[in-house]
């Protein structure tokens, strides 16, 4: 109960706190950590598990194009800042998560190693390289949509940084933010359908990350892209079916990161229409069993050391932070907040509880999830 409490009043203090920004009063957000629900403690351990992985290059899953022999190379030669973490979009993530927390805690220890180690790895000679690999007419499918969008997330937290470090790493990231861009601007027109998968490929976690970086760095254009997709592919959905969730892989919900992104693009009060008519049973007894109350029970992990079903650790957090997400969209007397902010802790909970470096099939990547969480960066 107190946990929950805790969480419902994170969530007035946040919205107190971005009203105060937005109204231009000075000093109104101190520079304090978004979270106070991350200890420095909990922090340093995550930062830790990125640290341990964004130059660790073995064992490391390659989604790569060979156009020939030429093209045979290690990671740290394909790709030379984000070799690590086991594949391109977890090194893109880590580095991400140590922007994040070292913005947050900069006087910290951790805070200062995961500096260094963004250092070493965003260089101009790394960051021009990358942006050579990603920009080969071979490769227009690279980590698309998912790396793409979490590069994007990490440009947004450099943009956000307004230290020398960051504001140089931002700039030598350029080229590679706008080959992810374009990519991104020319294969959204041509999505026919959503993909609504709970794995990489899914648009619609992929649109609300790109639409939070362009709000940042007030990119209009690529936002109303965005904003007109979502309403040609999501607008007239109803009934999503969140009882078939989950996905014995999903690390993210279908039903609950379609939700999480139309909040972003519809009004509040269009956004509860939306709601009620696209995920009705928000709030009521959907369970498996007579006399299972639960209305979104909690992804069960059996083996967090095979990468695939770990996934559903991830899928416990992401289900976490989109649940508050859209609770937070909606009217403070709206009934269906307390359910989805009671779920929103209750999987938070599993879910920062898989968070752990006893397993690389999920250290290598479920930190960044938790810090998204944890931080309340969706919103």
């Amino acid at each position: 109960m107190i946990q929950k409490f805790r969480r419902s009043a994170n969530l007035a203090i946040l919205a107190l706190m971005l009203a105060l920004a937005f109204a231009g009063v000075p000093g109104a957000v101190a520079a304090e950590p978004e979270s106070d629900s991350m200890s420095p403690d909990t922090a340093a351990r995550f930062a830790r598990l990125a640290l341990d992985c964004v130059e660790q290059e073995y064992p490391n899953l390659i989604h790569h194009v060979l156009s020939g022999d030429d093209d045979v190379a290690p990671p740290r030669r394909l790709t030379p800042a984000f070799y690590g973490c086991y594949d391109w979009h977890s090194a893109v993530h880590g580095h991400w998560l140590l922007a994040r927390l070292a913005r947050q805690y900069p006087e910290s220890e951790f805070g200062r190693a995961a500096v260094d180690a963004l250092a070493r790895n965003l260089t101009r000679e790394a960051l021009l390289a990358e942006a050579a690999y990603v920009s080969d007419p071979e490769r227009t499918g690279f980590e698309r949509p998912y790396g793409l969008v979490w590069l994007l997330q990490l440009i947004a937290e450099l943009d956000e940084w307004d230290q020398p470090p960051a504001a140089q790493w931002r700039k030598w990231l350029r080229p590679l933010e706008s080959i992810a861009v374009d990519r991104l601007s020319e294969w959204i027109p041509k999505l026919a359908y959503p993909i609504r998968v709970g794995e990489h490929d899914q648009t619609a976690f992929a649109f609300g990350l790109a639409w939070d970086y362009a709000e940042q760095v007030g990119d209009d254009e690529f936002r109303q892209l965005l904003s007109a997709t979502g309403r040609r592919l999501y607008m007239e959905d109803r009934n999503c079916p969140l009882r078939y969730e989950p996905s014995g892989h999903d690390f993210l919900s279908p039903c609950l990161s379609e939700a999480d992104f139309m909040r972003r693009i519809l009004s509040g009060e269009r956004f509860g229409e939306w709601l009620g008519e696209f995920l009705p049973t928000i709030g009521t007894t959907i369970g498996t069993t007579i006399g299972e109350p639960d209305w979104l029970p909690v992804a069960r992990v059996t083996d967090r050391g095979d990468g695939k079903l770990a996934h559903l650790d991830g899928l416990n957090l992401s289900r976490a932070w989109m649940l508050e997400g859209i609770a937070a969209a909606l009217g403070d007397d709206d009934p269906r907040r307390e359910p989805l902010l009671t779920a929103a802790g209750e999987h938070a909970e599993a879910g920062l509880a898989g968070v752990s470096g006893a397993h690389y099939e999920g250290g290598h990547w479920l930190a960044s999830f938790a810090v998204y969480l944890e931080t309340r960066r969706g919103y």
